[in-house]
């Protein structure tokens, strides 16, 4: 045994560039904000932290829910270094004299897989059947926005789709509501409903208007963090990225560590939607976190002309690549 110790003790001497892991004292400790409760949306970072990558780069990630006024707010306050959030959130926060200083360094997933979904017997085929159905809206008018143009570029009246304030109805409880269409992601509610066997028609903006296919989610930083550590940034995002390439290497071992960290969390919709994200984290990106300039600054620029936004946004404002790893 001493003899097996001096041989190890000597390699370590005689090799000072060895890379050992750092000890708890030594971890950049971080907070992360989630944008949402945990979902497949966020399994990369949960890979991350159960796999050790966060611990390799020499990180302790704190992952936190998110507050009521969602994670831009934490992470602008610089009381979390980064999070999660939306293209399509985050306009107002860019247009305005005094942007809030956060900056989106990744996309996690590369195309928008939102759209609206329905109950099949309420016969919403396309964009301009919503004619004379109630929709659930939560009020924003960029959402609201949205229907309008994808009914009207079908064909349809969009003064003729009933927007009804609600938030609570989910695709679990419309067949038995007056509400006939959500909005959804398709990823996590739209495998729900196939889990669930529940009969629903589907059809995704982006197959209608492809301006609407914008970054969600995305992955924000504080901008002061950002100019002030800028190898942490890199360091962050080498894992994460090692931890998406799991989860699309491995969707079913995956899924279980999200529901490992999250017992709440219906498994068998878990492992469904993972497996059918596992091709749409990069898909046709030249990289897992790319952001595509023409197609941000495209959303950005639709918002302004429609009069969604206070004023115009730069070209090229509120995102950079040059964390990313290669």
């Amino acid at each position: 045994m001493k003899q097996w110790l001096f041989k190890v003790m000597s390699v370590v001497m005689l090799l000072p560039w060895l890379s050992l892991p750092a000890s708890a004292e030594e971890l950049q400790e971080l907070t992360f904000v989630l944008d949402y409760t945990p979902n497949t949306n966020h399994t990369g970072l949960y890979v991350a932290a159960e796999k050790g990558y966060f611990e390799e780069e020499g990180l302790a990630v704190n992952i936190m829910m998110p507050p009521e006024d969602g994670a831009p707010v934490l992470v602008a306050s610089g009381s979390a270094q980064l999070g999660m959030d939306y293209q399509d959130s985050l306009a107002s926060t860019y247009a305005q004299s005094t942007p809030l200083p956060v900056t989106n360094i990744a996309a996690v997933i590369q195309h928008n897989t939102s759209g609206i979904i329905s109950p099949k017997n309420r016969e919403i085929i396309s964009p301009k059947d919503m004619e004379g159905k109630r929709y659930a809206s939560w009020g924003s008018m960029v959402e609201q926005a949205i229907i309008k143009n994808v009914v009207q570029s079908d064909g349809g009246d969009p003064n003729k789709v009933e927007m009804v304030n609600n938030t609570q109805a989910s695709i679990t409880n419309l067949d038995q509501s007056d509400i006939d269409a959500i909005w959804v992601f398709y990823a996590w509610d739209g495998i729900a409903a196939q889990v669930k066997d529940i009969p629903v028609n589907y059809f995704p903006f982006i197959d209608y208007n492809d301006t609407f296919d914008y970054y969600t989610p995305t992955i924000i930083a504080n901008n002061a963090f950002l100019k002030d550590n800028p190898e942490v940034v890199k360091a962050f995002l080498r894992a994460v990225k090692k931890g998406y390439e799991f989860a699309m290497e491995h969707p079913e071992e995956a899924a279980q560590i999200l529901v490992e960290a999250h017992p709440e969390l219906d498994q068998d919709i878990v492992t469904e939607s993972q497996k059918y994200l596992a091709d749409k984290y990069v898909a046709d990106a030249p990289k897992w976190g790319y952001i595509d300039a023409e197609r941000w600054d495209r959303f950005y620029t639709w918002l302004a002309e429609e009069g969604l936004i206070a004023q115009e946004i730069p070209k090229g404002y509120g995102f950079t690549n040059d964390y990313l790893p290669e």
